[in-house]
Parts: C-alpha cells; sequence; structure tokens
C-alpha cells in the first residue's frame, strides 16, 4: 500500500449561489454567502483520505504539503486536515500573507464560475518539499497548478527520482514544461484543457479527460459517468475524482477499478454544495 502526497492549494471558499450567471457588467442578485474549505490540493487530499476502505485512514497514508496564512482561517483549516487523517504537519502558516480564498458562484443547474486569490500558496519553495525526499515506487505524488510552476516541475523531479507515480491535475490549465507533462502518469484535463494541450503540447502518452456528464476515459478506456444523482453543484468533482483515482492507484488498483472509484467520488461531490 502506497503514500499519497498531494501538493497543492489550500482555499477558503466564499459560494454564492445565483439563478443565472451575470454576463460582463451586469450584476444579478444571489443567495446569501456561505463559506467552505478549498483549494485543490486540499480537496484532493481529503478525497484521498475519504476513499479508505469503511472511511479507516490509515495513519500517514494521505499527506498535503502547501501553505496558509497565519490567520484563523488557516489554522482552522490545519486542524480539520488532521481531523479527516490528512497529515498536515506539512502545510506551512505563512504571516505575512493570509490564506487562499475562492469565489464561487454557483448557478441553478449546478455549474460553477470561480475567482481564485492564491495568498500563501504563491509562498511555496522547493524547500518546503522536504517530505517528497522520503519517497519510494509504491507512493504517488499529486500536482496541480494552483502552485507555482516551479514548485510542480521540483516535484515532479523528485517522484521521477524514486520511481514514484507522478499524476499532474493541469488545472487551472497553463505552461509546463515539456518534460514535466511527459513525467505525468496520467495527464488529468478536462475537455477544454485537453484541447488546449493538443495545440500547444500535442498528444500525450498517458491522458486522463473527465468529460462531465459524458464520463471519463484514459487511453481508450472509457467509464461512464454516474446518472443516479441529481447535481447541485460541480465545484470539486474534478478533485474528488483525482483524489480518489490517486488513493485507488497507491493501492495498487486496476486501472478501470481506480477509474470507477474516482467517479463514483466525482458523483458523490456533485450531489452537495462546496467542494468537500
Amino acid at each position: 500500500m502506497g503514500r499519497v502526497f498531494v501538493v497543492g492549494s489550500l482555499n477558503l471558499d466564499f459560494v454564492v449561489t445565483v439563478d443565472r450567471h451575470p454576463a460582463p457588467g451586469e450584476t444579478v442578485a444571489g443567495g446569501d454567502v456561505r463559506r467552505h474549505w478549498g483549494g485543490k490540493g486540499a480537496n484532493q487530499a481529503v478525497a484521498a483520505a475519504r476513499s479508505a476502505p469503511d472511511g479507516k485512514v490509515q495513519t500517514g497514508s494521505v499527506h498535503l504539503i502547501g501553505r496558509v496564512g497565519d490567520d484563523e482561517g488557516g489554522l482552522a483549516y490545519r486542524q480539520r486536515l488532521s481531523e479527516l487523517g490528512v497529515a498536515a504537519d506539512s502545510v506551512i502558516a505563512t504571516s505575512d500573507v493570509p490564506t487562499g480564498s475562492a469565489i464561487v458562484v454557483v448557478n441553478s443547474e449546478g455549474e460553477n464560475a470561480i475567482v481564485v486569490s492564491p495568498g500563501a500558496n504563491s509562498s511555496l519553495v522547493s524547500s518546503d518539499l522536504e517530505p517528497l525526499n522520503s519517497l519510494d515506487v509504491t507512493d504517488v505524488v499529486v500536482v496541480s497548478l494552483e502552485v507555482p510552476l516551479t514548485i510542480v516541475a521540483a516535484a515532479s523531479e523528485r517522484a521521477e527520482a524514486a520511481g514514484a507515480r507522478f499524476i499532474l491535475n493541469l488545472s487551472p490549465f497553463g505552461p509546463v514544461q515539456d518534460h514535466v507533462l511527459r513525467r505525468a502518469d496520467p495527464l488529468i484535463v478536462n475537455e477544454h484543457e485537453a484541447a488546449l494541450l493538443r495545440m500547444t503540447f500535442g498528444s500525450h502518452p498517458s491522458m486522463l479527460i473527465t468529460r462531465g456528464a459524458a464520463g471519463s476515459e484514459w487511453n481508450g478506456l472509457h467509464i461512464p459517468s454516474r446518472t443516479d444523482v441529481e447535481v447541485v453543484d460541480t465545484t470539486g468533482a474534478g478533485d474528488a475524482y483525482c483524489g480518489t483515482l490517486a488513493a485507488a492507484l497507491a493501492g495498487d488498483a486496476t486501472t478501470e477499478h481506480a477509474m470507477r472509484l474516482a467517479t463514483d467520488a466525482a458523483a458523490a461531490a456533485v450531489s452537495r454544495i462546496g467542494a468537500q
């Protein structure tokens, strides 16, 4: 049984519901603002921990590497992660910047629009990756692009050197060095990101494409989405998929079984408000 190391962001999400998303320059009325826990890194780590059999997380099996502000929200977040079974000793409180935040607007069909203020997430430095020095071939490293690109590259190098699996969630889409992309197995993208990737990089030997209601595919294997859930909020569905997939692969699951578990996790995520 390998471990999952997530290198990524932690955000406080401020969520408001609207009947429809506003057009540029338009003001629409919304519901009450609610605060939720978010950030792609934390979402993925929580999903990985929750995917443990019977909800029982093995101590030290899921680690999160990231930064929060030295503020009430950041300190509460670290405590919450620990309570959920995520090893958060590598989540560093940073005194001069606030915890990252996101403004999430959800329409009546459950579709979201998000604006992210990175805060402490932008303060990650290479020395923060010291926990990856203990990697071995059974471990999985998960990274997305809400942290500096230098950290993405450094994490991929540590994973490659140890023979660990490196999963890159290319979201939000941005320029990543070709050799970093090639290390990803899989490289996880949605349909829009896949189209952009093909224009800028070309084909990839291990690309996993999530297609929302159309399911997901990985190197010719297609897994349909769940049709027995009511979509309430799509925020965090991709992160739930990614984190659960990583945990399944660390547990030596087959590709198909890992994708099915990830699909179930994404379905559960869209059935409730908030990313976690």
